[in-house]
């Protein structure tokens, strides 16, 4: 199976960027994330080197933020650069865990491999990956049961739709777009 960047930015835009005015935008070094400002009247989810697994990552940490923190340049979060001692890899891995759960799910809806980032290559830490994919893995299953958020549910339907069912673009956003309604009005009813 082929995966073209055009294909997750039309599915991303087509999705989000009608009732979230948020763009995926591919960059060229560290992936960011930026509101609406005066340079642009969208928000950016912007993916690093125009790799389609940080798309995917980058997508997840957008599902995850809410509207407050979707305000905020990189949702208000601080990063702590490659690097890091056993206590800063273990803050960094404790809020990993739900954005790559999120991006083990999209993975498997575009029929693709998942790594895991520990993101710490030059750390003075000990990074155990495998047990940190287990807790991946698990967030992700606890997902699966209890259900996803509801842009990245959303997501994973038009994902599935184009990726496993050939449903093609149109199709696959239209899919997203019902599945967005839906959860709409059963919200509000």
């Amino acid at each position: 199976m082929t995966h073209h960047l055009d294909d997750i930015i039309a599915l991303f835009d087509g999705l989000f960027m009608p009732g979230y005015q948020t763009r995926l935008v591919r960059g060229e070094d560290e992936p960011l994330y930026l509101p609406a400002d005066a340079s642009s009247p969208w928000h950016r989810v912007i993916f690093a080197h125009g790799f389609y697994a940080s798309a995917l990552h980058e997508i997840s940490h957008w599902c995850i933020a809410g509207a407050r923190r979707r305000q905020w340049e990189d949702y208000g979060y601080w990063y702590q650069p490659d690097g890091r001692d056993a206590d800063q890899q273990r803050e960094f891995e404790s809020v990993e865990v739900a954005p790559q759960a999120l991006e083990l799910l999209f993975s498997r809806a575009c029929g693709m491999a998942f790594n895991v980032s520990v993101d710490n290559l030059g750390g003075q830490a000990e990074v155990d990956r495998e047990a940190f994919r287990a807790r991946v893995e698990a967030r992700a299953a606890r997902f699966e049961a209890e259900g996803l958020p509801r842009r990245a549910r959303a997501l994973q339907v038009a994902l599935t739709a184009f990726y496993q069912q050939e449903a093609g673009l149109q199709r696959s956003i239209d899919a997203g777009h019902r599945y967005l309604q839906a959860r709409l009005e059963t919200e509000t009813a």
